[in-house]
C-alpha cells in the first residue's frame, strides 16, 4: 500500500457534515491536511471521491433530514455542492494546491465518447498537478442514472484513471465479524476473496443518517475493485493516514481478478439498462462462450424503449439476463431485423443495416 503512485480515496457524508446538515469545517480541513502531506512529495497522485453535497444542503435550506423525492435532493445538491467545492478549495489552498471539480452520472460512463473525455480530464487534472474532487452529479441524475452510492462510483473511478490502491473512508474503522457495538466483535483485517465474508452479516446503516451507503456499499465497492485487480483499504476516516502510510488498519481486500476494459465495468456496474432483448439458444451460446457480437439473426424478441447507444438487457429464452451491451438499433427498428441475416438487410433496408445490433466491443457477459 505504502508503494501505491496513483490512489482513490472515498469520504462519506458522515465524515463531513453534522447529522442535521451543514459541513462540518475542521472535520474538511483535517482530512485535507492528510491528503495533502501524502502528495507533498510528488511522488503520489491522488483523487478523492467526496459524498456530502447533499448533507451541505440540507440546513441552508432549512431541511431537517435528508429528503427522500429526488426534486428537493437535487435542490439540496445544488446549494451543497457549491459550499462543498467551496470548503475544499479554502482547504487545499492552505497548501497552495488548486482543487477541480468534476461531476459524473452513469450515464456518462456507459457511453464510449462520455467514457473517454471523463478519463482524459481526470489524466489531465493530475498532470497539470490540480486535484480531482469527484462526485455523482446529483443536481441533474435521475433515478435510472444514479451510481446509487459514492462508494461504487469511487470503485469505478479507481478502474477509470488505472489506480493503485483505493481506500474507503467511514466511520467504522473496518469490517467486524459483528456488531462493532458490541462486545467480543473482532475486525477483519484481510479479505482474500468472497468466501471470508460468507459467515458476516453486514450492516446497512450508517450511524449518522445523513448518507446512502453504508457497510453493504462499502463492501460491494470493494469487490468490484478486487475483482479489477486493484487492491482496497476499507477503515474510518481518522485512521486515513494511516491507511496511505500503509500501516495496519481497517480491512485490506486482496485484488481477486485482472483489469478489464474500463468502459466494460462500466456497463456492468454502473448503467440501467432501457430495454432487453431475447436472444434464441444459439445466440447465447455465440454471446456467452465464444463472446461474438449480437447479430439480428439471433434475436427472437424485443422490449422496452431505447435509442441507439442505450444500454440493454441480452436474455436466454427463460427470461434469465445473460450479458448487458450497447444497441446500435433504436427499439421500433429491431422488430424487422428480428431474425434476418445481415446480407438479407442490406439488400432490402440499405447497407447502413448490415452491421451488428450489439457489439462486442460494447457488451458484458454476466453469467460466462
Amino acid at each position: 500500500m505504502s508503494e501505491a503512485r496513483r490512489i482513490v480515496v472515498k469520504v462519506g457524508s458522515s465524515s463531513l457534515t453534522t447529522a442535521t446538515g451543514g459541513l462540518d469545517a475542521d472535520r474538511v480541513d483535517a482530512l485535507v491536511d492528510v491528503l495533502a502531506k501524502v502528495r507533498s512529495g510528488g511522488e503520489r497522485e491522488l483523487v478523492l471521491v467526496s459524498s456530502g453535497a447533499i448533507a451541505a444542503g440540507l440546513a441552508p435550506l432549512g431541511l431537517a433530514r435528508r429528503p427522500r423525492d429526488l426534486a428537493r435532493q437535487q435542490a439540496a445538491a445544488s446549494v451543497g455542492q457549491g459550499l462543498l467545492m467551496a470548503r475544499y478549495t479554502a482547504s487545499f489552498a492552505r497548501y497552495g494546491v488548486r482543487v477541480g471539480q468534476v461531476l459524473l452520472t452513469s450515464d456518462d460512463m456507459s457511453r464510449r465518447a462520455h467514457h473517454r473525455n471523463a478519463s482524459r480530464t481526470l489524466d489531465k487534472l493530475l498532470a497539470m498537478g490540480a486535484f480531482p474532487v469527484v462526485n455523482e452529479n446529483d443536481t441533474v441524475a435521475t433515478d435510472e442514472i444514479r451510481f446509487g452510492d459514492n462508494d461504487r462510483l469511487a470503485a469505478l473511478v479507481a478502474h477509470l484513471v488505472h489506480a493503485d490502491l483505493l481506500v474507503l473512508l467511514s466511520d467504522v474503522d473496518g469490517v467486524y465479524d459483528g456488531d462493532p457495538a458490541r462486545p467480543g466483535t473482532s475486525r477483519i483485517s484481510l479479505v482474500r476473496g468472497p468466501e471470508d465474508l460468507a459467515h458476516v452479516e453486514i450492516g446497512s446503516a450508517g450511524k449518522a443518517g445523513v448518507g446512502t451507503g453504508g457497510m453493504v456499499t462499502k463492501v460491494e465497492a470493494a469487490r468490484i475493485a478486487a475483482a479489477a485487480g486493484i487492491p482496497v483499504v476499507l477503515t474510518s476516516t481518522v485512521h486515513a493516514g494511516d491507511a496511505l502510510a500503509g500501516a495496519d488498519t481497517g480491512t485490506y481486500f486482496h485484488p481477486t481478478g485482472r483489469r478489464s476494459a474500463d468502459r466494460l465495468l462500466w456497463l456492468q456496474h454502473a448503467s440501467t439498462p432501457q430495454g432487453s432483448l431475447t436472444l434464441d439458444d444459439g445466440a447465447v451460446r455465440a454471446v456467452v462462450e465464444r463472446r461474438k457480437s449480437l447479430l439480428p439473426a439471433g434475436i427472437a424478441g424485443v422490449e422496452g424503449e431505447f435509442s441507439a447507444g442505450d444500454p440493454v438487457e441480452l436474455r436466454d429464452r427463460a427470461g434469465r439476463p445473460v450479458a448487458r451491451g450497447l444497441v446500435n438499433f433504436d427499439a421500433r427498428e429491431i422488430p424487422r431485423l428480428i431474425g434476418r441475416s445481415t446480407h438479407d438487410l442490406a439488400r432490402d433496408l440499405g447497407p447502413e443495416y448490415e452491421r451488428e445490433v450489439v457489439h462486442r466491443d460494447d457488451l458484458v457477459v454476466l453469467h460466462p
